[in-house]
């Protein structure tokens, strides 16, 4: 029997998380190599409807990162993310689907270790839980979760 290998999205902030991911890649940090990673210029971008479309088209587990409250780059964009994720994680819980399948954490540029750390863990949780219940009754065939190579 095969084990389950979860695929995971992570929204990362251009500023801070996403650097501090390229910090583990460059410092060969291990991770699980389960993790898909997008950049975007700030984690209060990353909607609310990007993480259930995310869900609904596979991905077993969604992680938000952004840089710590008080160094957004933008001012206030983690301030929202903040707000964001939690009525989300609520909302996930009404529509059936475990609240821990999202997780939102702060990374900095210089926390590449810590990004390591997230990542593991978080494929840990997603494993534990199983595969998302919603990949069965997907539509689409997204391309931004496939393993197939290009």
């Amino acid at each position: 029997m095969v084990e389950f290998e979860p695929k995971i999205l992570a929204f990362c902030c251009n500023w801070c998380s996403y650097r501090g991911a390229d910090l583990a890649g460059i410092s060969r940090i291990k991770y699980p190599p389960n993790v898909r990673i997008i950049r975007v210029m700030c984690s209060g971008r990353v909607e609310p409807e990007f993480v259930v479309k995310a869900l609904s088209s596979g991905a077993d587990g969604v992680l938000v990162l952004g840089c710590h409250i008080g160094d957004c780059h933008y001012i206030y964009g983690n301030h929202r993310t903040a707000k964001r994720m939690a009525i989300l994680q609520r909302l996930l819980g009404y529509l059936g689907i475990e609240p821990s399948r999202l997780r939102l954490e702060w990374v900095s540029a210089a926390e590449g270790s810590r990004f390591s750390k997230i990542v593991t863990e978080f494929t840990s949780e997603i494993k534990r839980l199983g595969p998302n219940p919603l990949k069965n009754i997907t539509l689409q065939n997204p391309t931004i979760l496939r393993d197939e190579k290009r």
